[in-house]
Parts: structure tokens; C-alpha cells; sequence
């Protein structure tokens, strides 16, 4: 008899393979990390939105010439982060849950949250695009331009979600060591940064688009874009991963019946 092979009682009470679960977990760790890594650089397909949305912040766009494609094509975009948004927040969750399963479920609310918010703001200029194909004419003018303001309001509050995703999804990060700690603490410098930035917006001191806006939210998306192509080149840190199935599998067997 082999006395060297080694098992161990799962929650069911039967024997399994330790190496064999412990390889299964990993697989499945590095497909999570993968689908997470992909989900989060689609997030920065909606960048071209600066310039493909000019046209329908002027004031007569309703009554004035040329195509709607670029505006429509924006929206698109919009919405493509929007259900990425949701994808990230869906696809992380079962493993940072493993950290503290309250905060896992404020990350993935706040990141419907955000997602709703953009959902809100793409529809609020798809009806401006409507109006003007419409034929609404000038009639329409104060309409299309409180529609912009609303989709105005929308983006801006979209920036406050980032500071509480970078809060709540890079404490989790941070503490397991599932990556870098370098990682979640761009997330941890850019909130206060992108908070400041949103807040002086919100009472006119500084523009939306400008140099100091970006400059705020540039460690934010640094620490976003920089966690999606770790996730997708080396995956969760394996021997965090295995500390956390380990934990989550002995409460599991502790647990009562």
C-alpha cells in the first residue's frame, strides 16, 4: 500500500486530492483573472467619447447640419463599458469574497451603480439624436440642451464611483496580496485625488475637461488599466490564492452541519 499519497475530508465527508483541488482552484483562478484583466482595459474604450461627443454640446446641435453617426457610435461605446463595468465587478467577486464577503458585495454594488449611471447618461443623448432626426426644430432647442446638461451631471457623478471602487476593491487586493500591493495603492494616492478634482467640478472651480482634471484622474485609470494587464499577463499571486482556498475550505469544514 502507498502510505505516501495524501488526502483530505471535504465538506461532504469524502476524500479527496489535495494537489488535484489545489491545481482545479488555480485553473480557475487564472481564467477569473484573465476574464477580470479583459473586462477591465475594455473600460478605456469609451476615451474617444471627448471628442465624439463635441458635436452635441453645441447649443444648436438640434436644428444644425451634418450626420449623428459619431454621437451614436459614442453611445455605443458608453455602453460596452458600462456592461464591462458589471463584468469586473461579476467576475471578481468569488474570489475576493474569500477577504470579507461585505465589502466584495459593495464593490460589485458600486460598480452596477456606475454602470447604471452611464446606462442614464447614454440614453439622455440618444434622445437628443432622436429629437434632431425627429425634426423637432428650434421648438426642441432648450430640450436637447438640458438633455446634454443631464448626461453633463451623469458623467460627472460617474467620477465619484472610481474613488469608492478604488477604496473598496483595493483594501481587498491589498490585504490578500492576490497582486502587487504597489497596484491597489495607486487606487488608494488617485481617490482623494480624483474626489478633490470631481468636487471642484461640481461647484465650478475647475472644468471637466481640462488639464488639472486629468492630471487628478490619472492614477486612477493608471491603477485600473495597470491591475487589468496584470490580471490578464500574470494572474492572481498563486500562493495567495492558495492561502485563501485553504482558509475557505477549513471554515467550510468546521463549519456546523
Amino acid at each position: 500500500m502507498n502510505t505516501n499519497r495524501k488526502t483530505t475530508i471535504s465538506a461532504g465527508g469524502k476524500l479527496a486530492n489535495p494537489d488535484r483541488q489545489a491545481a482545479k482552484t488555480m485553473a480557475s483562478s487564472r481564467k477569473i483573472a484573465l476574464a477580470a484583466g479583459v473586462l477591465y482595459l475594455l473600460t478605456f474604450v469609451s476615451i474617444p467619447t471627448l471628442v465624439l461627443y463635441a458635436p452635441v454640446h453645441d447649443p444648436n446641435y438640434i436644428v444644425g447640419p451634418g450626420p449623428d453617426t459619431a454621437v451614436i457610435f459614442g453611445g455605443v461605446l458608453e455602453i460596452i463599458v458600462a456592461l464591462a463595468c458589471i463584468g469586473t465587478a461579476v467576475a471578481l467577486y468569488p474570489v475576493v469574497k474569500r477577504q470579507n464577503e461585505g465589502v466584495a458585495l459593495g464593490f460589485v454594488g458600486a460598480r452596477v451603480l456606475e454602470a447604471g449611471t452611464i446606462f442614464a447618461g447614454v440614453a439622455s443623448l440618444l434622445a437628443v439624436v432622436t429629437l434632431r432626426q425627429a425634426g423637432a426644430g428650434a421648438d426642441a432647442l432648450v430640450t436637447g440642451q438640458a438633455l446634454v446638461a443631464l448626461h453633463d451631471w451623469f458623467r460627472l457623478g460617474q467620477g465619484l464611483l472610481p474613488v469608492v471602487n478604488a477604496l473598496l476593491l483595493g483594501s481587498l487586493l491589498y490585504q490578500s496580496r492576490l497582486v502587487p500591493r504597489v497596484l491597489p495603492l495607486l487606487g488608494f494616492i488617485g481617490a482623494p485625488l480624483l474626489l478633490a478634482s470631481t468636487v471642484a467640478t461640481m461647484f465650478g472651480i475647475n472644468e471637466a475637461v481640462s488639464a488639472q482634471s486629468g492630471i487628478a484622474a490619472l492614477p486612477i485609470a493608471l491603477w485600473e488599466f495597470s491591475l487589468g494587464v496584470w490580471l490578464i499577463v500574470k494572474g492572481f499571486n498563486p500562493s495567495a490564492t492558495a492561502s485563501e482556498s485553504a482558509k475557505m475550505e477549513t471554515n467550510e469544514v468546521l463549519s456546523p452541519v
